[in-house]
């Protein structure tokens, strides 16, 4: 796997060397479970003897020495971008375990840290090329040694450029395989996202789509503005997205045909027969269903991160992502070992290997980046969901998982947004709305997502319901826009709205915690948490305290007490 002697991708195209491909960018398909591990045992001891001697390394370490892999797990604490924020914020180069070619950057906390940054070495390029090119392949299988990826396939390219991490994907693969990317990259750095996105659609419209790679957020968004867009298309005389070809032109009017013959708005697979539909982000999910509905063909999910890299893909299947050996030492935590460790950061939280993690179990991510790279037990705040250790039908022998959110102190909308505890309470400071109590969870409509906020105001600040909540979201719009220009973007760009809020009576939150005899996290509490919560809003005084005394006394005389009946 990724160990021959190299050959450009497209002259094994031309050769017809189909097996030589799948051999070397989706081997590691094809490997056991131990012969996993041991490319994960051996990359980290590389990567330890860089990152140990670097003074990035040796400011996080203070002082201790490690003998082997088991010291690094139990001396090398856990770490966050706080860690790192002084020498990486700065590109201080020469601190670093290897010698970045590129820095990339992405949304840290809004209204707090903007921006965050990488460094990223030669290896870790071209680690990131070689999975990228595996995604591509496998987004377009069905089955092992299926490559239908040809040079100049038209692709829509639906996320963000340079210096995100997903701006690397149309320059590295060139150097692979030759893409027609639409619109351009030279053109598409010059437009806003919104403006590129539909620009790129009325070029695939005009000249086919094979390769479709987005945000779930986006390709939904985009996929529901198909028919306005198709309309602009076939009137429009626009030299910018290029002659409609004859080929495409059969397929607008076969589909416009078929729409009007159901009765119903002309869908993009009624035109499109794409060979490689790939999403990422973290709600897809909740997308990937109605997705697939509207293009005819299941979205695979891959997932890539500014800190990580490009670490994970389904496979031919789609039911699951499965991690690349060669990107990261991956380390899972149990997610109630994460909350514990939120609490008391004093405490060392278990976490497991590849080769430990337990079907249907809930793990947060913790890696380390090989090949130079700054991260080290790093905390990426993002859970998945082990579904199965291997997969006999498709002959698998690793680990399979399933990408569940960001961690429960992040509400992340739609891959745009990332919103803390921290970002919540300064816009409610700010706000000097007189807001006593809030939790804040994600919720879904359907399948696209918001930020819920419940809210308990002084007994000094109540009007009318519909008019507080009214004035409330108004006015607490404001300084989320303020505090993260994403989040505007959501509405503007996606359609999304991305906040709801309920108002309870006042001294609910009191008599919650007088119940519960604890608080309710700020930050994506329980549902059931939640439920109490309205349901003490919604009692009448009287039944309030009635639940109260009746809970009391069930205490008194140690019987049984069920909260609700």
């Amino acid at each position: 796997m990724k160990g021959m002697d190299h050959m450009h991708f497209e002259e094994l195209l031309r050769k017809k060397k189909y097996e030589d491909i799948w051999e070397e960018y989706c081997g590691f398909l094809d490997l056991s479970i131990q012969e996993y591990m041991h490319i994960q045992y051996r990359l980290l001891e590389e990567q330890m003897l860089n990152w140990l001697v670097s003074p990035l390394g040796q400011s996080i370490m203070q002082g201790k020495n490690l003998k082997n892999i088991q010291d690094f797990r139990y001396l090398v604490p856990l770490t966050t971008y706080e860690d790192y924020a002084d020498i990486l914020l700065n590109r201080k180069e020469e601190d670093l375990p290897g010698k970045p070619v590129t820095w990339i950057e992405t949304t840290w906390e809004a209204g707090r840290h903007p921006v965050k940054c990488a460094p990223y070495t030669q290896e870790m390029l071209q680690v990131f090329k070689n999975n990228m090119m595996a995604c591509l392949i496998l987004a377009g299988s069905e089955t092992r040694n299926d490559v239908v990826l040809r040079p100049h396939d038209k692709a829509l390219y639906g996320v963000a450029s340079l210096p995100y991490a997903t701006g690397l994907l149309p320059v590295l693969v060139e150097e692979e395989l030759t893409l027609d990317i639409l619109p351009p990259v030279e053109q598409a750095e010059k437009l806003g996202f919104k403006e590129r996105n539909v620009l790129g659609f009325k070029m695939g419209a005009k000249q086919g789509i094979d390769i479709f790679f987005a945000l779930s957020s986006v390709a939904y968004y985009v996929s529901m503005a198909f028919s306005s867009l198709q309309s602009q298309t076939s009137s429009s005389s626009s030299h910018s997205s290029g002659k409609i070809k004859p080929k495409m032109a059969y397929r607008l009017l076969k589909g416009s045909y078929q729409a009007k013959k159901e009765n119903r708005s002309m869908l993009p697979k009624d035109v499109f027969h794409m060979k490689c539909f790939l999403c990422a982000g973290t709600d897809s999910q909740m997308y990937k269903p109605v997705l697939e509905k509207l293009w005819g063909k299941r979205p695979h999910e891959i997932f890539a991160g500014t800190e990580p890299t490009c670490i994970a893909s389904e496979n031919w299947s789609r039911n699951g992502m499965y991690f690349f050996p060669d990107a990261c030492f991956y380390e899972f935590m149990p997610i109630e070992e994460a909350k514990h460790f939120s609490k008391d950061h004093t405490y060392q939280p278990r976490t497991y290997l590849m080769d430990e993690v337990i079907p249907h179990e809930e793990y947060e991510l913790v890696v380390t980046v090989f090949k130079g790279g700054a991260f080290a037990r790093y905390m990426t705040k993002d859970r998945y969901r082990c579904i199965a250790t291997h997969d006999s039908e498709d002959h698998i022998q690793l680990p399979r998982f399933t990408y569940v959110d960001r961690s429960l102190d992040i509400i992340d909308i739609a891959g745009f947004t990332r919103i803390s505890e921290k970002t919540i309470e300064d816009v409610i400071k700010m706000s000097k709305l007189d807001i006593i109590e809030w939790v804040a969870l994600k919720e879904y409509d359907d399948f696209r997502p918001y930020m819920h906020l419940i809210i308990e105001m002084s007994e000094s600040s109540i009007c009318q319901d519909a008019v507080l909540k009214k004035i409330l979201k108004e006015h607490l719009q404001i300084y989320f826009t303020y505090f993260d220009s994403d989040y505007e973007d959501l509405q503007t760009m996606l359609g999304i709205d991305p906040l709801k809020i309920t108002v309870v009576r006042c001294h609910t939150f009191h008599l919650y915690h007088q119940l519960h005899n604890e608080k309710l996290p700020k930050m994506n509490p329980s549902k059931h948490h939640i439920q109490d919560l309205l349901a003490l809003s919604q009692a009448k005084r009287g039944e309030a305290s009635c639940m109260w005394f009746s809970f009391r006394e069930s205490l008194c005389f140690s019987t049984p007490f069920c909260f609700w009946h």
